[in-house]
């Protein structure tokens, strides 16, 4: 376009966006008194009609007045050629390759419409030639003739502000989509237009028209350089307002549904040290700048449904760097026609600015209130009939969802705050203060509907205090209670005395194990030692195993008792629960019986865990038993597995539970349940809810042993008539951290030595026979008589000491020739860890083996790092003892 051309469209002269000078719209009305029409256009239907009938028309004629100078031949050829245009014509018409349409009238008044539009309008047909272009476009384009209107392209593709706009709707045009674009030029597009910065939106879109494979498409031009001023201008009274209210001498901020800071102004960022900067609407809590309790004040004020509600509340904010802020805040909630909150708005005045005349006449008050809200102790007053009359925010955080702020206005009583069974002393601690009384004793209570929350609470008088400014005398204060929560300090305490009774039984239990152990040795070596004379067609025979059986279920209950105590011997290794679980199953099934389901869920990909094969069987079955015990007329008891992940285990209400990575076995049934006394009491030992003669009391203390001697934790949740769930959190294992418990606790030849079960598996080899010199030393005459008779009928040489010092004086005598020492841990004068260091100041190659009915953890701890020693648990067989001696014997040195 020729942006010199000294015609051009007076900018002061516009009819809305289209306006021209006079000049020009005479102009434009002389080239087109109708919509513009592009000169390539080739003409319609109705015209070729005309134009074929003038043709006819003007042939006839000529036909009629020359036809007498005309030959015949040339008269027959050219009448001949009249009929065979006329046929077909008529051949044309009737298959609808010319038709004959009517101009329609809505047409005309479509285009006279489009015609007054402020918007200027272009349309081309599919190959993109323009065939209308109304007022506005040659208006907002400066054209004065049809020549003059030219196609987006045209008119801005070398603009670089405008030409890419125009190429991405090209683009949007040949996907037969729409859409619309904005750019701005230094200049109008109209030349003559004054030299400033104007802003244009573009839309484009195709539409199909009638008859034409291709789809027409439409352009349309608008100028918004106004609209971008107006949005300029309220854009700018916009930063005004915000900078007016960043720099006000208060503090503002809002927040969102949840409690979270979208606004915050500069005023109250500075005061709490914010960098405003790095400032994020939404992530960051209200409840990381306010200090102490002060939340419990701002979350007691709530609005009706649909409503707001005002407050005036005194407390602390907490700067970035962990300082205190004393502040007044004017806090607005807005609820939500269901109640919810909506949004929050307060305004932040510094309390620490405040040196008026008024601000000093409450400067008292003021340091009362926030003393009064930032005790660590929960305070209310309470009048004649016990309704509270004040609070502080503590109270109101120990109290959340029993008592607020909407609550303190309907005159709730103390009562609501404490169980129903504590109410009677509490009315009569109330009864003593309305008496004046000085002394009145704490009152113990609990929690409504969480009885597991124990409180103490400490009960003044109010003596003469007389009625406030105001204050109705039916709201007069009697007394002030002073409510701590004790939860933490019962439990500790319970935990305490329950520790200190498992000590105390442990220890006990432990003792009578060692003893027990010594008789039960003596007992099964006896019985070996007659099994080997006696075949089984002796009459003996049978009551000589009746003894042996009866001495191995002692030694079962002994190793309950050393569960409990968690001294047992534990051979821990890593276990895929998975597999041990499948092969539990079938065992599982046939212990429950007929009436009850087992069911056995395995979690996917579950980790590992380090522990006792053995005793993790037991576990499970004493718990499946107990199970099905528990439920007499049948159910179902499911067996699950699944990992807990540290973010997971924080979710678990569990005292002692450290967040941390765990395997989890839950063992539920659908039985009658466990009462609240009595589910206290299950993991002691001895303590039975079966009948006398079914139940030793020790099935799950030993359970209760193993899990935490295993570093894991076991509990117990149930409702009566809802059923039981116990569940087992095993530390997932991991291989560096059991290195270094293996480093730490146990020796490194401890894995290495054989179990009693798998000496006792060992001992079914045929040559259990040896030549070898042993030093047997114990202190339990009868245990010591079986040992050394078990191993000289093996054939090996044994020297016998019943204490330490005595074994020591033996291997001076034999000058060491010693091939293996056999001891016990615990005797008197010396032990079995001192005489292994002795021993080993003579000879540091001498072979050894422990023989205790205590965990090698137990005494392992205090023996050199490099001791290469072996263990055999009490109580074992005389095959037990040959096999673990046989298998010392053939370690390599």
């Amino acid at each position: 376009m020729d942006r010199d051309s000294p015609s051009g469209f007076d900018p002061n002269g516009r009819s809305g966006e289209g306006g021209v000078t006079a000049k020009q719209q005479a102009a434009t009305e002389r080239f087109y008194p109708t919509p513009m029409i592009d000169e390539t256009m080739q003409p319609g239907p109705v015209a070729r009609l005309l134009i074929f009938a003038a043709v006819l028309t003007a042939a006839s004629v000529a036909f009629f007045l020359f036809r007498e100078q005309l030959e015949e031949p040339v008269l027959l050829a050219f009448l001949g050629l009249l009929a065979m245009i006329g046929v077909g014509y008529l051949f044309a018409t009737v298959v609808g390759i010319v038709k004959i349409a009517p101009r329609s009238a809505s047409d005309e008044l479509s285009r006279a419409f489009v015609d007054t539009m402020e918007h200027g309008l272009i349309v081309a047909d599919g190959r993109g030639r323009i065939i209308y272009a109304n007022r506005a476009w040659a208006a907002l384009t400066g054209a004065v003739d049809a020549k003059d209107i030219r196609t987006p392209r045209a008119l801005l593709g070398d603009e670089p502000n405008a030409g890419p706009t125009v190429a991405r709707l090209e683009k949007v045009l040949s996907d037969g989509k729409s859409g619309e674009g904005e750019f701005r030029l230094a200049t109008a597009i109209a030349a003559g237009a004054e030299p400033v910065p104007h802003w244009y939106r573009l839309r484009a879109r195709t539409f199909q028209v009638p008859g034409q494979r291709k789809p027409a498409s439409a352009w349309q031009l608008m100028d918004i350089t106004d609209e971008r001023a107006e949005q300029e201008r309220f854009f700018q009274e916009l930063q005004h307002a915000i900078d007016h209210l960043d720099h006000a001498p208060a503090g503002y901020f809002s927040t969102d549904t949840d409690g979270r800071l979208t606004y915050v102004n500069a005023t109250l960022a500075e005061w709490l040290g914010f960098d405003l900067g790095t400032f994020l609407p939404g992530q960051v809590s209200l409840a990381t700048i306010v200090a102490g309790d002060g939340m419990a004040q701002i979350r007691s004020v709530r609005a009706p449904a649909g409503n707001t509600r005002d407050a005036v509340l005194d407390l602390d904010l907490a700067t970035v760097d962990g300082a205190a802020l004393p502040v007044r805040l004017m806090h607005r909630v807005t609820t939500n026609r269901d109640g919810s909150v909506s949004s929050a708005r307060t305004i932040v005045l510094n309390r620490t600015f405040a040196h008026d005349v008024t601000a000093n006449t409450g400067a008292a008050e003021a340091r009362f209130t926030r003393f009064f809200n930032s005790t660590p102790m929960a305070i209310a007053s309470v009048d004649d009939s016990g309704r509270i009359v004040r609070t502080n925010a503590p109270f109101l955080s120990l109290f959340a969802g029993l008592v607020d702020q909407a609550a303190l206005d309907r005159d709730v009583s103390f009562e609501t705050v404490i169980a129903d069974d504590d109410v009677p002393a509490f009315r009569k601690a109330l009864e003593l203060a309305r008496e004046g009384q000085a002394d009145i004793a704490p009152l113990e209570a609990s929690m409504p509907n969480a009885s597991d929350r124990q409180l103490r609470c400490y009960i003044h008088a109010v003596v003469d205090a007389g009625t406030a400014e105001g204050e109705e005398e039916a709201r007069r204060e009697v007394a002030i209670v002073y409510a701590v929560e004790t939860t933490e300090q019962k439990a500790l305490e319970q935990q305490m005395l329950q520790s200190q009774k498992m000590q105390a039984v442990g220890q006990l239990a432990g003792g009578i194990a060692h003893d027990f152990n010594n008789v039960l040795t003596a007992i099964i070596m006896a019985t070996d030692l007659l099994l080997i004379d006696h075949r089984p067609t002796d009459p003996s025979f049978q009551d000589i195993m009746n003894i042996k059986q009866n001495a191995n279920r002692a030694a079962s209950l002994v190793r309950q008792l050393l569960a409990f105590s968690r001294r047992q011997t534990l051979r821990p290794e890593v276990l895929d629960l998975t597999d041990v679980m499948a092969d539990l199953r079938m065992l599982l099934t046939r212990l429950a019986g007929t009436k009850v389901n087992v069911k056995v869920e395995h979690g996917r990909d579950l980790w590992r865990v380090f522990a006792d094969l053995g005793q993790f069987e037991q576990v499970i079955v004493n718990l499946v038993v107990n199970a099905r015990d528990a439920m007499p007329e049948g159910g179902t008891v499911t067996v699950r597995t699944r990992n807990i992940s540290e973010p997971e285990s924080r979710a678990f209400d569990y005292r002692e539970l450290e967040p941390a990575d765990y395997v989890a076995i839950e063992v539920q049934d659908t039985g009658t349940g466990i009462a609240p006394d009595v589910i206290k009491k299950i993991f002691e030992p001895f303590f039975t809810t079966k009948e006398v003669g079914k139940g030793t009391g020790l099935g799950l203390s030993m359970v209760y042993g193993f899990v935490k001697q295993s570093g894991g934790f076991i509990y117990a949740d149930s409702e009566e008539g809802d059923g039981t769930t116990f569940r087992i959190f095993l530390p997932r294992y991991v291989p560096a951290a059991v290195a270094d418990i293996a480093e730490s606790d146990v020796p490194h030849t401890a894995a290495e030595t054989p179990a009693p079960a798998k000496a006792e598996a060992q001992s079914q080899r045929e040559d259990l026979t040896g030549t070898a010199t042993v030093l047997l030393v114990e202190d339990e005459d009868a245990v010591r008589i079986g040992n050394v008779r078990a191993l000289s009928t093996r054939g090996y040489d044994v020297h016998e000491a019943s204490t330490g010092v005595e074994a020591l004086e033996i291997f001076d005598e034999l000058d060491g020739q010693v091939d293996i020492v056999v001891s016990d841990v615990v005797m008197p004068e010396m032990d079995g860890p001192t005489l292994l260091r002795e021993l080993r100041k003579r000879n540091d190659t001498v072979k050894f083996i422990f023989v205790s009915g205590y965990a090698e953890e137990a005494f392992a701890k205090n023996l050199p790092e490099d001791a290469a020693f072996g263990f055999l648990a009490k109580p074992f067989s005389l095959k037990q003892l040959a096999a673990t001696v046989k298998e010392m014997l053939e370690k390599d040195d």
